[in-house]
């Protein structure tokens, strides 16, 4: 079996790259790769890759995922997260491949406190929401053999992330003050990427099991419970802090105004998932513990 990875540097993609080797033989690029096309800013090249390559399974990484600064730009926002997948999506449908694609809470309008079905209605808020709906939508146009996976608040021990950022300041500041009425769950790029391992192996074996799936990990917190979890973590490893988990004020998402409105409630439904694929998904403090274990 052949794979076809696009997006391999992200944080997704670094962990597919593991997940999805012993599947069969991979092909992973990215934007600035030399031997095919990857740069989803350049979408009509794109298919040419896909039908050069001629995957079994494509498994599409790459996306824009800078909520606040795709605002100013939704063209491009756009044309990485909608229409680029679209081409690929075509391209899959042309040979006959399994396409991965991965989307988001934000296509949710983020009311109310009930974790979202993949069947509810959405209302993105944001351009990077609407551009990853609209991604969502083509994918599933343009290729009928496709597993989507919405999920929320991704991190990994690779590159910078939310907790490393909490770490910095605590050490830095005698008092922190974080977003105490967002809520969802933070997820590991890891457990994406073996979720995704998992499914495509169970969709090839049986193709009905196609379709739109939330993938997080399980339990909920705000960003507010988030950092004082990290902090103590840190503070139970060692590690020397100005501020330890008391000094984590509290505050409402207006006490820092941002370009792109966020959802209140990006609270995912998981059954699905769980049921079609016999999975049980770990709490989100598993991946957040074992993530630091790595980078402390």
């Amino acid at each position: 079996m052949k794979l076809l990875l696009l997006g391999k540097g992200g944080q997704v993609g670094w962990e597919l790259q593991r997940s999805l080797a012993p599947l069969g033989e991979l092909v992973a690029l990215d934007f600035d790769s030399t031997d095919f096309s990857a740069d989803f800013g350049r979408p009509e090249q794109l298919a040419e890759t896909v039908l050069k390559v001629r995957p079994d399974v494509i498994v599409n990484a790459a996306a824009h995922t800078a909520v606040d600064k795709a605002e100013s730009e939704p063209d491009f926002a756009r044309k990485l997260n909608a229409t680029s997948p679209g081409v690929v999506a075509q391209a899959a449908g042309q040979i006959g491949a399994l396409m991965v694609h991965y989307s988001t809470d934000y296509v949710f309008d983020g009311s109310g406190s009930k974790p979202w079905h993949e069947d509810d209605a959405t209302g993105p808020l944001s351009v990077y929401g609407r551009t990853k709906l609209e991604g969502e939508q083509l994918v599933a146009k343009h290729c009928a053999k496709h597993l989507i996976f919405r999920t929320s608040w991704v991190f990994a021990a690779r590159g910078g992330n939310f907790a490393k950022t909490m770490l910095r300041l605590a050490k830095e500041r005698d008092k922190l003050t974080v977003i105490d009425d967002q809520f969802g769950a933070p997820t590991g790029a890891e457990l994406l990427a073996d979720i995704t391992a998992h499914a495509i192996r169970a969709t090839l074996q049986d193709p009905a099991k196609a379709g739109l799936y939330h993938a997080v990990a399980s339990g909920v917190t705000t960003w507010h419970g988030y950092a004082r979890f990290v902090i103590e973590q840190a503070r139970q490893a060692g590690v020397e802090l100005k501020a330890g988990p008391e000094q984590v004020e509290a505050v409402p998402t207006s006490a820092f105004p941002t370009p792109a409105t966020r959802p209140a409630n990006s609270r995912l439904d998981t059954r699905k998932l769980q049921s079609a694929f016999g999975l049980v998904l770990p709490p989100w403090q598993q991946g957040v513990a074992r993530m630091l274990r790595e980078t402390l």
